[in-house]
């Protein structure tokens, strides 16, 4: 971003409503104060003799003495009017710290921040609200916080309501309310009152799942037809598909990425340990849940490829090292394979392939066609298992991973998982 960028750029007639300019934020790590005087004292007095601190919780890790911890390392990027933005990254990257300074509960140490427009914020579940008042009050609360008049708040009250699904209780002091409720109300407000930005902290992973849906449909329509900016911290990478238009990815603090959503979502789950590779050696990985031990996969290994890239005109061929601990009649293969999300896109079987014997090794080549998968990276999960007289699934062995692959659609056609889905079936034929 140019640093001396104006908030109005007539180069695309969109209005820059945030700008963020080499923001730093460092934090003083450790215990600041104990609470009380007597825990100062005893903390104090540990650390003059040397010994361990009687006030720090078991297992939690000490910091020295003014140890300092940058959450954010020049961040900089600027959002426009209409923008919705998924700010996306692993835990500790500095997203959440980022939303605080937007909406001014911090400030940064170094660097600025230039905001126009107001600013509603959902950085935690209930955040903004008084316990002992009532739903409807909170609402005309969080509206004067927002600087706006009674009458304003007037307007929206019942659509507020309405959305929020808690007429019945909108007059119980929301102590009593469970989380699910917090989280409806509360993004009720937000999405209804008179903000130009909206920052939202996952709060929607504690609603239930119509609500989420409602709020996405809401959070666009407020977006597209209102003009409200929307920056939104998320780990469900499908919300940041359906509701954002550019990603923004965080790293220990700096900006990685800052573009396209599923380009950023990609980067995203690569640096957060996906990458392709063999897991060649299922000695030390764990097994879920599976009831015998009559066949073990003892490794895999992918032929003729050094990296596990595969385009339309290739296919995976791997050798699949088994031992046999009884005797297995009809051993049968299968191969389920997870997108980004972790979610199973795709599955493959080969079904009695082979019968083994009590004691002896084995080793197998098989072959798998990945072209129908759209482009992307994913994770193969293999199970071994017997086919009983009746073709019943007796489990013998799984679930590792197998491997992880990045697929390459080579057609001309440009292919959109977030549109399309993760599988291209073949071509319909017009037959009248």
């Amino acid at each position: 971003m140019n640093p001396g960028i104006n908030l109005r750029d007539p180069s695309k007639g969109n209005e820059v409503v945030i700008e963020i300019d080499n923001v730093k934020k460092q934090y003083r790590l450790g215990t600041i104060g104990g609470g009380t005087l007597k825990g100062d004292l005893q903390s104090w007095w540990a650390r003059v003799r040397g010994k361990e601190d009687p006030n720090t919780k078991i297992g939690s890790k000490v910091y020295a003495k003014n140890e300092k911890f940058m959450a954010l390392n020049g961040v900089s990027f600027s959002v426009r009017k209409g923008e919705t933005i998924g700010l996306i990254g692993g835990n500790g990257a500095g997203k959440s710290t980022l939303l605080k300074l937007l909406s001014r509960v911090t400030a940064p140490t170094e660097g600025e921040i230039r905001i126009r427009g107001k600013v509603s914020s959902m950085l935690e579940v209930g955040t903004g609200f008084h316990p002992e008042l009532t739903g409807r009050e909170n609402v005309y609360l969080n509206g004067a916080i927002l600087g706006m008049k009674r009458a304003e708040v007037d307007e929206r009250i019942e659509d507020i309501i309405d959305f929020s699904e808690c007429r019945q209780f909108i007059d119980t002091p929301v102590k009593r309310y469970s989380s699910g409720m917090f989280v409806k109300l509360a993004f009720s407000v937000a999405a209804h009152l008179n903000s130009d930005i909206m920052l939202m902290d996952e709060v929607l992973a504690v609603g239930d799942m119509a609500f989420q849906r409602k709020c996405i449909d809401k959070m666009v329509s407020v977006a597209r037809d209102e003009g409200k900016t929307i920056i939104y911290v998320s780990h469900n990478m499908q919300t940041i598909r359906q509701l954002c238009n550019r990603a923004i990815v965080l790293r220990k603090g700096e900006v990685i990425f800052n573009g396209d959503v599923e380009e950023g979502i990609g980067i995203y789950l690569r640096n957060d340990e996906v990458t392709a590779k063999i897991f060649n050696d299922f000695s030390g990985l764990h097994r879920y849940n599976f009831l015998t031990d009559k066949v073990l996969m003892d490794s895999l290994e992918v032929l003729d490829k050094d990296m596990c890239r595969f385009t339309d005109d290739e296919k995976i061929r791997f050798r699949l090292n088994m031992h046999c601990n009884e005797d297995v009649e009809r051993l049968s293969l299968r191969f389920m394979i997870h997108n980004s999300d972790q979610v199973v896109t795709a599955t493959s079987v080969c079904s009695d392939f082979m019968s083994c014997k009590k004691g002896e090794s084995y080793s197998r080549v098989f072959e798998l066609d990945v072209s129908p998968l759209a482009s992307g990276v994913y994770k193969v999960l293999p199970v071994l298992f017997e086919l009983g007289e009746l073709g019943e699934v007796i489990d013998c062995d799984g679930v590792y991973p197998g491997l992880v692959f990045e697929h390459e659609k080579t057609t001309r056609l440009d292919w959109k998982s977030k549109l399309y889905g993760d599988t291209t079936l073949e071509d319909m034929v017009c037959i009248e």
